[in-house]
């Protein structure tokens, strides 16, 4: 099956809609302005100054990372989705100006990174595994595709295609052309979205080439070392493995997640492209065995992945600690990303299942709630008094950041957002998938008819959702409607009559074929209870402890609802929940309390550092919110794990 694309998705949805809007009304202006270094107290970014002064419009070196020009080419593919989604005059005109902006900097033969034209003219190409030429390139393919699709205008098309021929001269295994990939994987996966626009079958052939020569030997990152130090390049000494760059051994034979968790994540997106395009099994193997063990062994409740502060990197096997947690926001984009493309294979609900944890969780707290500010690094505990005291905790971060030198994070998450209709639903011939509960309707040809479907629904707070097909005339085909991990219990019923989901099920979706008939009706009601939930006992960090789950929220508690000292707090095996919906906190949250909790009594405590005695526990009542929501009022401590408390005995 294929995702129903942006503009055939229109979301109607009290979660979601507002968050759309304030991409396109706030996000979108903020991170142009932050682009054009304009955002008072905010790191400068100097990316449109790159720009012009690579077209030669004013005298400057470079400012930023090597990959400082992908800042751009998100923010670009964001307004391409904006304006799939509604055409805006104004907008349009500043993109197209900065599309202007963008082919006078390109070379007459197609290349076009305002690192290497600023400050290593001539030498391109000569490190591919440090310098992001190629990840560079393949943001702006993506650019390129989403705005083409938005306003039919060639010109950024035109730009992409150049600098992708150019990439496809240079790179392959024929005779003059270099073996080598990017030591940051992405184009790989924009190169098949070009491919798929323009029909290019070139970008579809390179693209595959990168994904088998990746891993080797001889290693093409050593042979490029090897020249340049022959033509007396100074080089710094590298710890990073090939591990890192997902080039220590070809892609088929790699067993475990490793190295740098966002080029993994990536790399492994454009693997299953190239898996489905070539319906190729044993790389669709691979990529499947990889996937498993990310989210199986090395995922984080709320769905973010690369544990450690070291090179952004996953670990190994159950290292998921919470306080050192990375999780970079990126990696969780990535991540969605990869399980959409696998889902379209298999049509399993177990990659929507990740796919929602992440969106609702490890990757939404990424952003502000008023768009303003984002985090890099997502912790699943802060202890604010470590802030600034320990170099080995990144997480002690309170509050999400304005900008970011390193901004890859911010346009990320931007451009998941304006483009999240396109992971909701996905068809075939005669079948349509709803993978995601959000309000809103989808207009699809379906056994050559036009049907229109809408959803409605107060998710995630609530699991009734009701849907109404409107069709030119009656059309068969199969409704399939997702049943979440989450859900124990569901009732569904069609026009008003009940049908047992369980006998319907394929892969956890439900599918209902009929002929369908204008104004026909579908409840699906899922059972939305609190839940505690468990990690797998070799989880060392969460041992002995439970998260706070309903639906497909993970829960959190604050310092500010809870007090200080949150690792004490202990909550009952049998909590009881008590919720309510709370419109004017956090831009409206359901909140949990429960009066389940205990802590030390504090007139047990002695001023000696170690006792034989054992503490009083006295009662305490518990509040949690929502984890994405966290960091959004006063700073203080948080944690998503609470020690479990078995009985009631102190």
């Amino acid at each position: 099956m294929n995702p129903v694309s942006v503009p055939q998705v229109s979301i109607k949805d009290e979660f979601w809609a507002p968050r759309q809007s304030l991409v396109r009304d706030v996000v979108v202006p903020y991170q142009w302005e932050a682009l054009n270094d304009l955002i008072p107290g905010a790191e400068p970014s100097g990316t449109i100054a790159n720009f012009r002064a690579a077209a030669g419009e004013r005298e400057a070196s470079h400012h930023g990372f090597v990959f400082q020009d992908s800042d751009l080419a998100k923010w670009l593919e964001t307004v391409g989705f904006v304006l799939q989604a509604k055409r805006d005059e104004a907008l349009e005109k500043l993109a197209d100006e900065a599309i202007d902006l963008i082919g006078r900097a390109q070379q007459s033969d197609g290349y076009l990174d305002t690192y290497y034209q600023l400050q290593k003219p001539g030498e391109q190409w000569t490190n591919v595994r440090d310098d992001h030429e190629m990840y560079n390139a393949g943001h702006f393919m993506e650019a390129a595709v989403a705005y083409y699709e938005a306003t039919g205008k060639p010109k950024v098309l035109d730009i992409l295609c150049k600098f992708a021929n150019h990439i496809v001269d240079v790179f392959g295994p024929g005779e003059g052309q270099k073996p080598g990939y990017c030591g940051h994987p992405e184009i790989e996966l924009a190169l098949v979205k070009l491919y798929r626009l323009t029909g290019n079958v070139a970008y579809l052939e390179t693209s595959k080439f990168f994904v088998d020569e990746r891993g080797k030997e001889p290693n093409y990152f050593d042979v490029e070392l090897a020249r340049r130090r022959e033509a007396g390049k100074k080089e710094r000494v590298d710890r990073r493995k090939m591990a890192y760059f997902q080039a220590h051994a070809p892609i088929r034979e790699q067993q475990t997640a490793e190295g740098h968790a966002v080029r993994a994540v990536y790399l492994f997106a454009g693997a299953t492209d190239i898996a489905d395009e070539y319906d190729d099994a044993s790389l669709l193997d691979a990529v499947r065995s990889l996937w498993n063990n990310t989210v199986q062994k090395r995922m984080y409740v709320t769905g973010g992945i690369g544990s450690s502060d070291s090179f952004e990197a996953f670990s190994f096997d159950y290292d998921l600690p919470n306080e050192r947690a990375y999780a970079e926001t990126c990696a969780s984009i990535g991540l969605m990303n990869w399980g959409h493309r696998l889902l379209q294979i298999e049509a399993d609900s177990k990659y929507a299942d990740t796919m929602e944890r992440t969106l609702y969780n490890g990757l939404l707290s990424g952003i502000s709630l008023d768009g303003r500010s984002y985090f890099y690094v997502n912790p699943l505990e802060v202890w604010p008094v470590i802030s600034g005291k320990r170099d080995d905790i990144p997480g002690a971060t309170l509050r999400r950041q304005p900008w970011f030198g390193c901004a890859c994070c911010p346009p990320n998450i931007a451009r998941l957002i304006a483009s999240l209709g396109k992971y909701i639903y996905s068809a075939n011939e005669n079948e349509l998938y709803v993978h995601l509960y959000i309000g809103s309707q989808v207009t699809q040809d379906i056994g050559g008819r036009q049907v229109t479907v809408s959803q409605q629904t107060n998710y995630p707070w609530d699991g009734a959702v009701g849907i109404r097909i409107e069709t030119e005339a009656p059309t068969e085909f199969t409704i399939a409607l997702r049943l979440p991990a989450w859900c124990r219990r569901a009732q569904l019923r069609v026009n008003g009559q009940r049908i047992d989901p369980v006998l319907s099920t394929e892969r956890g979706y439900v599918k209902i074929n009929r002929e369908w008939q204008k104004g026909d009706s579908i409840e699906l009601d899922m059972e939305m209870r609190v839940e505690l939930v468990r990690s797998h006992p070799e989880l060392r960090e969460a041992a002995g402890k439970v998260a706070v789950q309903r639906g497909p929220v993970v829960y959190c508690m604050e310092e500010t609802d809870n007090g200080d000292n949150l690792r004490d707090v202990q909550l009952s095996s049998e909590a009881s929940f008590f919720g309510k919906y709370e419109p004017n906190l956090l831009n409206g949250v359901y909140v949990l309390a429960s009066d389940d909790g205990w802590r030390t009594e504090a007139s047990s405590v002695t001023d000696d550092l170690y006792v034989a005695k054992r503490y009083g526990k006295v009662p305490a009542s518990l509040r949690f919110v929502p984890y994405y929501a966290w960091a959004n009022r006063s700073e203080g401590e948080m944690s998503v794990w609470v020690r479990e408390r078995e009985t009631a005995a102190n």
